[in-house]
Protein backbone atom coordinates (compact mmCIF):
# COMPACT_ATOMS: atom_id res chain seq x y z
CA UNK A 1 0.00 0.00 0.00
CA UNK A 2 1.18 3.23 -0.84
CA UNK A 3 1.14 5.54 2.13
CA UNK A 4 2.10 8.89 0.63
CA UNK A 5 -1.10 8.91 -0.92
CA UNK A 6 -2.78 9.58 2.87
CA UNK A 7 -1.10 12.77 3.76
CA UNK A 8 -2.31 13.99 7.27
CA UNK A 9 -5.43 16.65 7.37
CA UNK A 10 -4.54 19.96 7.81
CA UNK A 11 -5.70 21.90 11.19
CA UNK A 12 -6.70 24.92 11.03
CA UNK A 13 -7.65 27.13 14.05
CA UNK A 14 -10.99 28.33 13.53
CA UNK A 15 -14.23 29.84 15.12
CA UNK A 16 -17.90 28.61 14.28
CA UNK A 17 -20.00 31.89 15.02
CA UNK A 18 -23.51 32.89 14.88
CA UNK A 19 -23.95 36.46 13.89
CA UNK A 20 -27.47 37.91 13.04
CA UNK A 21 -29.82 35.05 11.65
CA UNK A 22 -26.69 33.75 9.98
CA UNK A 23 -23.86 31.49 11.23
CA UNK A 24 -20.09 31.13 9.84
CA UNK A 25 -17.23 29.93 10.04
CA UNK A 26 -14.60 32.70 11.23
CA UNK A 27 -10.40 32.55 10.42
CA UNK A 28 -7.96 34.99 11.18
CA UNK A 29 -5.70 35.79 8.18
CA UNK A 30 -2.83 34.79 9.83
CA UNK A 31 -4.04 31.30 10.38
CA UNK A 32 -4.86 30.24 7.10
CA UNK A 33 -2.43 27.97 4.88
CA UNK A 34 -0.01 30.32 3.24
CA UNK A 35 -1.33 29.21 0.18
CA UNK A 36 -5.11 30.34 1.17
CA UNK A 37 -3.45 33.81 2.43
CA UNK A 38 -4.35 35.13 -0.56
CA UNK A 39 -7.43 35.53 -2.85
CA UNK A 40 -7.42 32.76 -5.67
CA UNK A 41 -8.14 28.94 -6.68
CA UNK A 42 -6.14 27.81 -3.11
CA UNK A 43 -8.28 29.95 -1.06
CA UNK A 44 -11.23 29.11 -2.18
CA UNK A 45 -10.98 25.51 -2.80
CA UNK A 46 -9.89 25.28 1.27
CA UNK A 47 -12.80 27.05 2.27
CA UNK A 48 -15.16 24.75 0.02
CA UNK A 49 -14.18 21.57 2.25
CA UNK A 50 -13.97 23.52 5.11
CA UNK A 51 -17.63 24.46 4.47
CA UNK A 52 -18.72 20.56 2.41
CA UNK A 53 -19.29 21.79 -1.17
CA UNK A 54 -19.65 21.23 -3.86
CA UNK A 55 -21.95 19.31 -2.52
CA UNK A 56 -24.65 17.82 -5.59
CA UNK A 57 -26.68 16.25 -2.36
CA UNK A 58 -27.56 19.34 -1.05
CA UNK A 59 -26.71 18.82 2.12
CA UNK A 60 -23.61 19.86 3.62
CA UNK A 61 -22.88 16.09 5.64
CA UNK A 62 -18.75 16.09 4.91
CA UNK A 63 -18.46 20.07 6.11
CA UNK A 64 -19.41 23.19 8.78
CA UNK A 65 -22.18 24.08 6.33
CA UNK A 66 -25.55 24.36 7.01
CA UNK A 67 -26.94 23.51 3.46
CA UNK A 68 -28.42 27.16 3.01
CA UNK A 69 -27.23 30.05 1.88
CA UNK A 70 -27.62 31.54 5.88
CA UNK A 71 -25.10 29.22 7.14
CA UNK A 72 -22.59 28.42 3.67
CA UNK A 73 -20.49 31.21 4.54
CA UNK A 74 -16.70 31.85 5.79
CA UNK A 75 -15.01 35.01 7.05
CA UNK A 76 -11.55 36.22 7.46
CA UNK A 77 -10.48 38.94 9.14
CA UNK A 78 -7.11 40.37 9.50
CA UNK A 79 -5.72 43.29 11.41
CA UNK A 80 -6.48 46.60 9.40
CA UNK A 81 -3.34 48.74 7.90
CA UNK A 82 -6.40 51.47 6.75
CA UNK A 83 -6.38 54.57 9.00
CA UNK A 84 -9.15 54.72 11.21
CA UNK A 85 -9.92 51.24 10.53
CA UNK A 86 -9.27 47.78 13.63
CA UNK A 87 -10.19 45.28 11.19
CA UNK A 88 -10.24 44.24 7.90
CA UNK A 89 -13.04 41.47 7.07
CA UNK A 90 -13.20 39.52 4.06
CA UNK A 91 -16.97 37.61 3.48
CA UNK A 92 -16.65 34.24 1.13
CA UNK A 93 -20.41 32.86 0.38
CA UNK A 94 -19.77 29.49 -0.26
CA UNK A 95 -22.23 28.12 -2.87
CA UNK A 96 -23.69 25.11 -1.78
CA UNK A 97 -23.96 23.13 -5.14
CA UNK A 98 -21.79 24.48 -7.47
CA UNK A 99 -18.57 24.91 -7.79
CA UNK A 100 -17.57 28.38 -6.90
CA UNK A 101 -17.35 31.04 -3.87
CA UNK A 102 -18.98 34.41 -4.48
CA UNK A 103 -16.86 37.12 -3.51
CA UNK A 104 -19.38 40.04 -5.19
CA UNK A 105 -20.85 40.88 -1.21
CA UNK A 106 -21.29 41.89 2.42
CA UNK A 107 -23.04 39.47 4.81
CA UNK A 108 -24.78 41.89 7.29
CA UNK A 109 -25.59 39.69 9.94
CA UNK A 110 -21.98 38.40 9.79
CA UNK A 111 -20.59 41.77 10.03
CA UNK A 112 -21.80 41.93 13.85
CA UNK A 113 -19.82 38.55 14.37
CA UNK A 114 -17.04 40.04 12.87
CA UNK A 115 -16.98 42.36 15.30
CA UNK A 116 -17.55 40.83 18.16
CA UNK A 117 -15.19 37.91 16.72
CA UNK A 118 -12.37 40.83 16.19
CA UNK A 119 -12.64 41.51 20.24
CA UNK A 120 -12.24 37.51 20.39
CA UNK A 121 -9.76 37.21 18.05
CA UNK A 122 -6.96 39.96 19.62
CA UNK A 123 -7.47 41.77 16.64
CA UNK A 124 -8.61 45.21 18.38
CA UNK A 125 -6.03 47.08 19.86
CA UNK A 126 -6.42 46.08 23.99
CA UNK A 127 -6.57 50.15 24.68
CA UNK A 128 -9.73 50.33 22.44
CA UNK A 129 -11.80 47.93 24.62
CA UNK A 130 -12.84 49.29 27.98
CA UNK A 131 -13.08 46.73 30.72
CA UNK A 132 -16.80 47.41 30.80
CA UNK A 133 -19.01 49.58 28.41
CA UNK A 134 -19.47 49.30 24.41
CA UNK A 135 -16.11 48.70 21.77
CA UNK A 136 -16.71 50.94 18.65
CA UNK A 137 -15.32 48.29 16.61
CA UNK A 138 -14.05 49.84 13.29
CA UNK A 139 -14.39 46.86 10.75
CA UNK A 140 -13.42 47.76 6.85
CA UNK A 141 -15.58 45.71 4.51
CA UNK A 142 -13.20 44.52 1.77
CA UNK A 143 -15.24 42.97 -0.48
CA UNK A 144 -17.02 46.44 -1.32
CA UNK A 145 -14.87 48.92 0.20
CA UNK A 146 -17.26 50.35 2.73
CA UNK A 147 -16.85 51.40 6.51
CA UNK A 148 -19.19 49.63 9.34
CA UNK A 149 -18.54 50.27 12.93
CA UNK A 150 -20.15 47.40 15.40
CA UNK A 151 -20.91 48.91 18.73
CA UNK A 152 -19.86 45.57 20.77
CA UNK A 153 -20.87 45.53 24.79
CA UNK A 154 -17.72 44.09 27.05
CA UNK A 155 -18.30 42.97 30.77
CA UNK A 156 -14.69 42.51 31.90
CA UNK A 157 -12.86 43.14 29.17
CA UNK A 158 -14.12 40.25 27.19
CA UNK A 159 -17.30 40.43 24.86
CA UNK A 160 -20.62 40.14 26.17
CA UNK A 161 -23.06 37.83 24.78
CA UNK A 162 -25.53 37.65 26.89
CA UNK A 163 -28.94 39.65 27.51
CA UNK A 164 -32.45 39.97 26.83
CA UNK A 165 -32.73 41.43 22.97
CA UNK A 166 -34.60 39.32 20.89
CA UNK A 167 -33.65 39.09 17.02
CA UNK A 168 -36.99 37.38 14.79
CA UNK A 169 -35.51 34.34 13.34
CA UNK A 170 -33.06 33.92 16.01
CA UNK A 171 -34.08 31.63 18.96
CA UNK A 172 -32.78 32.63 22.08
CA UNK A 173 -32.27 36.82 23.29
CA UNK A 174 -28.43 37.79 23.53
CA UNK A 175 -26.74 40.92 24.09
CA UNK A 176 -27.53 43.89 21.46
CA UNK A 177 -25.02 44.53 18.87
CA UNK A 178 -25.41 47.88 17.22
CA UNK A 179 -24.02 48.06 13.41
CA UNK A 180 -23.88 51.38 11.57
CA UNK A 181 -23.64 50.70 7.65
CA UNK A 182 -21.12 54.15 7.18
CA UNK A 183 -21.95 55.79 3.41
CA UNK A 184 -23.36 51.88 2.08
CA UNK A 185 -24.89 53.89 -1.35
CA UNK A 186 -22.72 53.49 -4.38
CA UNK A 187 -21.44 49.78 -4.26
CA UNK A 188 -17.27 50.19 -3.95
CA UNK A 189 -16.81 47.17 -6.41
CA UNK A 190 -18.78 48.59 -8.95
CA UNK A 191 -18.58 52.60 -8.47
CA UNK A 192 -21.68 53.32 -9.05
CA UNK A 193 -24.48 55.44 -8.23
CA UNK A 194 -27.05 54.50 -5.65
CA UNK A 195 -29.61 54.11 -8.36
CA UNK A 196 -27.50 53.19 -10.82
CA UNK A 197 -30.52 54.00 -13.86
CA UNK A 198 -30.25 57.48 -12.53
CA UNK A 199 -34.78 56.31 -11.44
CA UNK A 200 -36.47 55.83 -8.61
CA UNK A 201 -38.74 52.89 -10.56
CA UNK A 202 -37.98 51.35 -13.71
CA UNK A 203 -39.87 49.42 -15.70
CA UNK A 204 -38.03 45.80 -16.16
CA UNK A 205 -38.44 44.22 -19.35
CA UNK A 206 -38.26 40.16 -18.61
CA UNK A 207 -37.70 37.54 -20.77
CA UNK A 208 -40.28 35.08 -20.55
CA UNK A 209 -42.02 36.95 -17.43
CA UNK A 210 -42.78 40.06 -19.18
CA UNK A 211 -42.90 44.09 -17.80
CA UNK A 212 -42.47 44.89 -14.26
CA UNK A 213 -41.84 48.15 -12.00
CA UNK A 214 -38.93 48.15 -10.16
CA UNK A 215 -36.48 49.82 -7.61
CA UNK A 216 -32.82 49.32 -8.98
CA UNK A 217 -30.83 50.08 -5.68
CA UNK A 218 -26.98 50.21 -4.54
CA UNK A 219 -27.04 50.44 -0.50
CA UNK A 220 -25.96 47.69 1.33
CA UNK A 221 -25.82 45.25 -1.27
CA UNK A 222 -27.46 45.87 -5.34
CA UNK A 223 -30.83 45.22 -4.82
CA UNK A 224 -34.00 44.39 -7.10
CA UNK A 225 -37.46 45.73 -5.26
CA UNK A 226 -40.59 44.34 -6.89
CA UNK A 227 -44.25 44.77 -5.56
CA UNK A 228 -45.63 41.42 -4.41
CA UNK A 229 -48.99 41.75 -6.46
CA UNK A 230 -47.10 42.32 -9.58
CA UNK A 231 -45.84 38.60 -9.20
CA UNK A 232 -49.53 37.34 -7.92
CA UNK A 233 -48.16 36.96 -4.50
CA UNK A 234 -49.22 38.74 -0.88
CA UNK A 235 -46.22 39.39 0.41
CA UNK A 236 -47.40 36.85 3.47
CA UNK A 237 -45.27 33.75 1.66
CA UNK A 238 -42.95 31.95 4.17
CA UNK A 239 -40.28 29.68 2.74
CA UNK A 240 -41.92 26.20 1.86
CA UNK A 241 -44.76 28.57 0.20
CA UNK A 242 -41.68 29.04 -2.87
CA UNK A 243 -38.85 26.90 -2.26
CA UNK A 244 -40.41 23.58 -3.58
CA UNK A 245 -41.09 25.02 -6.64
CA UNK A 246 -38.57 25.20 -9.22
CA UNK A 247 -40.93 26.92 -11.66
CA UNK A 248 -41.27 29.56 -9.22
CA UNK A 249 -37.54 29.78 -8.12
CA UNK A 250 -36.46 29.89 -12.17
CA UNK A 251 -39.07 33.06 -12.29
CA UNK A 252 -37.41 34.84 -9.45
CA UNK A 253 -33.80 33.61 -11.70
CA UNK A 254 -34.93 36.23 -14.30
CA UNK A 255 -35.87 38.56 -12.74
CA UNK A 256 -32.75 38.85 -10.65
CA UNK A 257 -30.89 38.60 -13.91
CA UNK A 258 -32.69 41.49 -15.86
CA UNK A 259 -31.96 43.65 -13.21
CA UNK A 260 -28.45 42.38 -12.77
CA UNK A 261 -27.98 43.38 -16.66
CA UNK A 262 -30.13 46.83 -16.20
CA UNK A 263 -27.60 47.81 -13.00
CA UNK A 264 -24.80 47.26 -15.18
CA UNK A 265 -23.42 44.68 -12.40
CA UNK A 266 -23.10 41.83 -15.56
CA UNK A 267 -22.68 42.41 -19.07
CA UNK A 268 -23.98 38.71 -20.58
CA UNK A 269 -27.31 36.90 -18.83
CA UNK A 270 -24.30 33.84 -18.31
CA UNK A 271 -22.44 35.81 -16.12
CA UNK A 272 -24.99 35.64 -13.30
CA UNK A 273 -23.99 32.26 -12.57
CA UNK A 274 -20.90 32.62 -11.20
CA UNK A 275 -22.56 35.97 -9.49
CA UNK A 276 -25.46 34.80 -7.55
CA UNK A 277 -24.82 36.29 -3.98
CA UNK A 278 -25.91 40.27 -5.88
CA UNK A 279 -28.15 41.30 -6.71
CA UNK A 280 -30.85 40.07 -3.96
CA UNK A 281 -34.40 40.67 -5.49
CA UNK A 282 -36.70 41.37 -3.04
CA UNK A 283 -40.68 41.77 -3.39
CA UNK A 284 -42.77 44.46 -1.40
CA UNK A 285 -46.20 44.92 -0.04
CA UNK A 286 -48.39 47.06 2.22
CA UNK A 287 -48.89 45.68 5.81
CA UNK A 288 -51.05 42.68 6.36
CA UNK A 289 -51.35 40.04 9.20
CA UNK A 290 -49.79 36.93 8.53
CA UNK A 291 -48.09 34.04 10.71
CA UNK A 292 -44.76 33.70 11.14
CA UNK A 293 -42.52 30.92 10.36
CA UNK A 294 -42.25 30.77 14.10
CA UNK A 295 -46.18 30.24 14.32
CA UNK A 296 -46.06 33.87 15.94
CA UNK A 297 -48.96 36.11 14.90
CA UNK A 298 -48.31 39.17 13.06
CA UNK A 299 -50.63 41.89 12.92
CA UNK A 300 -50.66 44.63 9.69
CA UNK A 301 -50.69 47.50 12.37
CA UNK A 302 -47.12 46.23 14.16
CA UNK A 303 -44.78 47.03 10.75
CA UNK A 304 -44.58 49.59 8.14
CA UNK A 305 -44.52 47.26 5.45
CA UNK A 306 -44.18 43.64 4.07
CA UNK A 307 -40.48 42.28 2.48
CA UNK A 308 -39.45 38.58 1.14
CA UNK A 309 -36.10 38.31 -0.30
CA UNK A 310 -34.35 35.87 -1.94
CA UNK A 311 -30.94 34.70 -1.55
CA UNK A 312 -28.54 32.28 -3.81
CA UNK A 313 -31.92 31.41 -5.14
CA UNK A 314 -33.83 30.79 -2.22
CA UNK A 315 -36.24 32.44 0.07
CA UNK A 316 -34.37 33.82 3.23
CA UNK A 317 -36.00 32.37 6.33
CA UNK A 318 -35.47 35.55 7.66
CA UNK A 319 -34.06 38.97 6.27
CA UNK A 320 -30.14 39.61 5.13
CA UNK A 321 -28.99 42.37 7.05
CA UNK A 322 -27.69 43.53 3.94
CA UNK A 323 -30.90 43.71 1.98
CA UNK A 324 -32.36 45.59 5.05
CA UNK A 325 -29.75 47.98 4.58
CA UNK A 326 -31.58 48.36 1.08
CA UNK A 327 -34.61 48.16 2.83
CA UNK A 328 -34.05 50.99 5.34
CA UNK A 329 -32.35 53.44 2.56
CA UNK A 330 -35.19 52.97 0.22
CA UNK A 331 -37.81 53.07 2.74
CA UNK A 332 -36.30 56.63 3.31
CA UNK A 333 -36.21 58.38 -0.05
CA UNK A 334 -40.03 59.40 -1.17
CA UNK A 335 -41.43 57.59 -4.56
CA UNK A 336 -39.05 53.82 -4.03
CA UNK A 337 -41.15 50.91 -4.59
CA UNK A 338 -40.34 50.15 -0.65
CA UNK A 339 -41.30 53.52 0.34
CA UNK A 340 -44.82 53.33 -1.68
CA UNK A 341 -45.77 50.30 -0.14
CA UNK A 342 -44.61 52.08 3.47
CA UNK A 343 -47.42 54.60 2.64
CA UNK A 344 -44.59 57.05 2.45
CA UNK A 345 -40.88 57.77 3.04
CA UNK A 346 -40.05 57.61 6.84
CA UNK A 347 -36.49 57.41 8.23
CA UNK A 348 -37.08 54.71 10.46
CA UNK A 349 -38.69 51.36 9.05
CA UNK A 350 -40.40 48.39 10.64
CA UNK A 351 -40.96 45.51 7.86
CA UNK A 352 -42.52 42.25 8.27
CA UNK A 353 -40.16 39.22 7.00
CA UNK A 354 -40.83 35.10 7.09
CA UNK A 355 -39.29 34.98 10.53
CA UNK A 356 -40.79 38.00 12.04
CA UNK A 357 -40.00 41.62 12.63
CA UNK A 358 -36.80 44.06 12.53
CA UNK A 359 -36.32 47.91 12.21
CA UNK A 360 -33.65 49.89 10.25
CA UNK A 361 -32.88 53.53 10.12
CA UNK A 362 -31.38 55.74 7.63
CA UNK A 363 -30.35 58.87 6.98
CA UNK A 364 -31.23 59.88 2.94
CA UNK A 365 -30.70 63.48 1.36
CA UNK A 366 -30.75 64.83 -1.66
CA UNK A 367 -27.53 66.57 -3.34
CA UNK A 368 -27.51 68.36 -6.16
CA UNK A 369 -30.30 66.32 -7.48
CA UNK A 370 -28.95 62.78 -6.72
CA UNK A 371 -29.56 60.51 -3.40
CA UNK A 372 -27.43 59.44 -1.04
CA UNK A 373 -27.18 57.70 2.13
CA UNK A 374 -24.69 58.73 4.62
CA UNK A 375 -25.40 55.58 7.27
CA UNK A 376 -28.07 52.88 8.16
CA UNK A 377 -28.61 51.74 11.35
CA UNK A 378 -29.70 48.21 13.05
CA UNK A 379 -29.35 45.93 15.90
CA UNK A 380 -28.26 42.26 15.55
CA UNK A 381 -26.47 40.08 18.05
CA UNK A 382 -23.83 37.63 17.72
CA UNK A 383 -21.97 34.74 19.64
CA UNK A 384 -19.32 31.98 19.62
CA UNK A 385 -20.59 28.36 18.88
CA UNK A 386 -17.37 26.47 18.89
CA UNK A 387 -13.69 27.31 18.87
CA UNK A 388 -11.15 25.35 18.14
CA UNK A 389 -9.33 23.75 14.60
CA UNK A 390 -11.19 22.60 11.48
CA UNK A 391 -9.76 19.62 9.71
CA UNK A 392 -9.67 19.55 5.86
CA UNK A 393 -8.29 16.47 4.38
CA UNK A 394 -4.48 16.84 2.99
Amino acid sequence: MDMTQHLPPLRIAATYMRGGTSKGVFFRLQDLPEAAQQPGPARDKLLQRVIGSPDPYGAHIDGMGGATSSTSKCVILSKSTRPGHDVDYLYGQVSIDQDFVDWSGNCGNLSTAAGAFAIHAGLVDASRIPANGTCAVRIWQANIGKTIIAHVPVTGGQVQETGDFALDGVTFPAAEIVLEFIDPSDDGEEGGAMFPTGNLVDTLEVPGVGSLPATLINAGIPTVFINAADLGYQGTELREDINGDAAQLARFERIRVAGALRMGLIQTPEQAATRQHTPKIAFVSPPKDYTASSGKAIAAAEVDLLVRALSMGKLHHAMMGTCAVAIGTAAAIPGTLVSQAAGGARPVVRFGHPSGLLRVGAEARQVNGQWTVTKAVMSRSARILMEGWVRVPG
